[in-house]
């Protein structure tokens, strides 16, 4: 059950059916994140600020554990490696330095 502000996540109404088996939920300021039982991930919300991972989606199996800024979202994956999304400036695109956070 969510609520609040439609846009920042206080509806879940889009993604609710696949809201089952929820392990660990993350939020930021107008987003949120679920990692489910099977390792995937759940977002919704804001999608400036992390509520659309569909960029990312394909990447987000094996998910471990889920960290966030005021925008943004880190998933930590079973092989050590991390994904992110949400906003560019506050830690949402990790591309120029994927290569250093491998395998952590």
């Amino acid at each position: 059950m969510t609520w609040g502000t439609p846009h920042n996540g206080g509806d879940s109404s889009r993604v609710q059916h696949q809201l089952r088996n929820v392990q660990q939920i993350c939020g930021v300021g107008c987003a949120f994140s679920a990692i489910l039982a099977d390792g995937t991930v759940v977002a919704w919300g804001n999608p400036d600020y992390g509520g659309d991972s569909s960029e990312v989606q394909d990447q987000l199996q094996n998910v471990q554990q889920i960290c966030c800024t005021s925008s943004s979202f880190a998933a930590i994956l079973a092989d050590g490696s991390v994904v992110t999304w949400g906003s560019p400036n506050e830690g949402g695109d990790s591309s120029r330095v994927q290569n250093q956070i491998m395998y952590i």
